[in-house]
């Protein structure tokens, strides 16, 4: 937490010094008042000076003036401070969270990363900004304030000095209690939010199963959790009133008592006994802005343990300090599993996903993999980028180590269209910039024509301009495959990754794009995994995976002959293909 609110105030360090020179000069000229408001009574008023009360009365107006200005600039300084550390700290998180391999961003899940990223942050801000203010501006108060008030009377004094250590002890009684109680409020507004996130985002199913009064049921759940969670803590907090105005009370009533027998005594004139009293007003308000601002900090202090969480993970995967650069060259592409098992450690079971794979593809080849579902072949390819590390073995691109080249450099060869096509809100031009950014329209065009996607564009009167919204929802889900497909080929990668993305693709097309492979990517190596066995038959290797192992490997024609579980999938398919005419 003090790192977090020391690290990350970059270029407006300044509005951080100049907020406390105001806020001080502010509260100097507020002490000031009530003793020239005394002086007026006893002076002026008691001794008939209309002179006198008219020069006090000009500097007071004076001294208001200074203290509106003081008190404009230290919120105007305090406010850019806190902005800006609130935006230097998501900009460090966002990076932060960019370096995130799979499994990191599997164990904190998406809905509380965004949570952290603007809830926890506006909240750590908004106490920031309180902090930088009542945080110098109370303690001063109270200080400069009972000193002058021992000034008046030292008798009168102490009844704030007992007042104030009881009204902070109940504050801190508060504290302790309520810590707890935001933590559960940030953690139910997470769960809260991956409700409407995942509702969001699968919202046609939700309407096409008429699932929408489960949806609203399930939401209104998390929602009424996340209620309850927020009026637990606020009762608590709550509690701080009553608390404070019946100290508040208690002080005044024993002023008016005390003083008034001092003042009919003379022991303290009547109006020192206003200043007294106003000292009172400006001590209690102090006390209570510092109360309310240490249960802000309460809270902010649960949402910047939350940041932390975040800022302090060290990403599963990093590429290596001495890391020399390396470029895969779009011919040698080739690929090698040895011995290579992998575990979910973070976020699964801990059970071995993959078990013993091993096996090679030289530049040009294409491998396909083909099993059941959980057999493991996703994970299989997502560690030839890592995206995932190996747990056992190794994994070689071009002869050398995966885990020996700089992530950038490894992923810079790696072309993937994942089983989760994914489109971005914007231009058909820009999505497919993602693949290199500096294609030119002609480059595009080849993209497009080699993944079967022209017609996309062609038959729309904004042509490569045409707007995708987000996810891809105004696309079909065979063109959105296969745009991802030219993005992909655009990049011209050494080794590419095709995980069941032509699934929504008819026969013809897949066999159109797989022959555009041949012709444009003929030096690529090429990972296809496919449900069907015709997107597979033309495979240089097959891979058939069984429960995390390589049951078989072989052409088509080979494993036909030698796996029982290739020829069940192969003659599973033949029939419901005749069947379906």
């Amino acid at each position: 937490m003090r790192e977090i609110l020391t690290g990350y105030w970059g270029k407006y360090k300044n509005s951080l010094i100049l907020t406390p020179i105001f806020v001080l000069l502010e509260s100097v000229v507020t002490l000031a008042l009530p003793t020239l408001m005394s002086n007026i009574v006893d002076v002026g008023v008691a001794g008939g000076d209309r002179a006198y009360i008219i020069r006090c009365g000009i500097l007071m107006t004076l001294l208001a003036l200074v203290s509106l200005a003081a008190g404009f600039l230290s919120t105007w300084h305090a406010s850019r401070a806190s902005n800006g550390f609130g935006s230097n700290l998501r900009v460090a998180m966002f990076h932060h969270i960019q370096e995130f391999s799979f499994g990191d961003i599997d164990r904190f899940s998406t809905a509380s990363l965004v949570t952290r990223t603007t809830s926890d942050v506006r909240q750590l801000q908004n106490s920031v900004q309180m902090m930088m203010r009542t945080f110098i501006q109370a303690p001063f108060q109270l200080i400069v304030a009972v000193v002058i008030v021992i000034g008046y009377s030292w008798k009168l004094a102490l009844i704030y000095l007992i007042a104030v250590p009881v009204l902070f002890l109940g504050v801190i009684s508060v504290m302790r209690f309520v810590d707890k109680l935001f933590t559960i409020v940030q953690q139910k507004l997470d769960a809260m939010n991956a409700d409407i996130q995942e509702n969001l985002i699968a919202i046609r199913v939700v309407k096409a199963f008429v699932r929408q009064r489960y949806e609203r049921e399930k939401f209104k759940k998390a929602n009424d959790d996340l209620t309850r969670a927020n009026l637990r803590a606020v009762g608590v907090i709550i509690a701080m009133t009553p608390m404070a105005t019946i100290i508040l009370n208690a002080v005044t009533l024993c002023l008016y008592w005390f003083g008034g027998r001092m003042v009919a005594t003379g022991e303290i004139q009547s109006g020192q006994l206003l200043a007294v009293i106003s000292y009172l007003t400006q001590i209690m308000f102090s006390v209570m802005m510092f109360s309310m601002v240490l249960m802000q900090y309460t809270r902010s202090r649960a949402c910047g343990k939350r940041i932390a969480e975040v800022l302090d993970t060290v990403p599963d995967i990093r590429s290596k300090e001495d890391a020399p650069a390396r470029t895969v060259a779009h011919d040698h592409g080739s690929v090698v599993f040895e011995n290579v098992g992998f575990r979910y450690s973070k976020t699964g079971t801990g059970e071995e996903v993959l078990r013993d794979i091993s096996f090679s593809a030289a530049p040009g080849e294409t491998v396909a993999i083909v099993g059941g579902t959980g057999s493991g072949k996703s994970s299989l390819v997502n560690l030839i980028p890592r995206f995932y590390d190996v747990t056992e073995g190794r994994i070689l691109v071009d002869g050398v180590d995966v885990r020996d080249y700089r992530i950038e450099d490894l992923r810079a060869a790696v072309g993937m269209v994942l089983q989760n096509n994914v489109l971005f809100t914007g231009t058909i031009r820009e999505n497919l910039l993602w693949g290199k950014e500096d294609a030119t329209d002609a480059e595009l065009e080849a993209a497009l024509r080699a993944a079967q996607a022209w017609e996309l564009v062609a038959d729309r009167p904004d042509g490569l301009d045409t707007m995708i919204h987000q996810g891809g929802t105004n696309v079909s889900g065979g063109q959105k495959q296969r745009l991802c497909i030219s993005r992909a080929m655009l990049k011209r990668p050494a080794i590419l990754i095709l995980d069941d993305s032509t699934s929504a693709v008819d026969s013809d097309t897949e066999a159109r794009i797989r022959e555009s492979f041949k012709r444009e990517l003929k030096d690529t190596t090429v990972f296809i995994i496919a449900q069907r066995i015709s997107s597979v038959v033309g495979a240089d290797k097959i891979l058939v995976l069984d429960d995390g192992r390589i049951e078989s490997i072989g052409t088509h024609d080979e494993l036909m002959r030698v796996s029982p579980i290739y020829r069940d999938i192969y003659n599973s398919q033949v029939k419901e293909a005749l069947s379906n005419g």
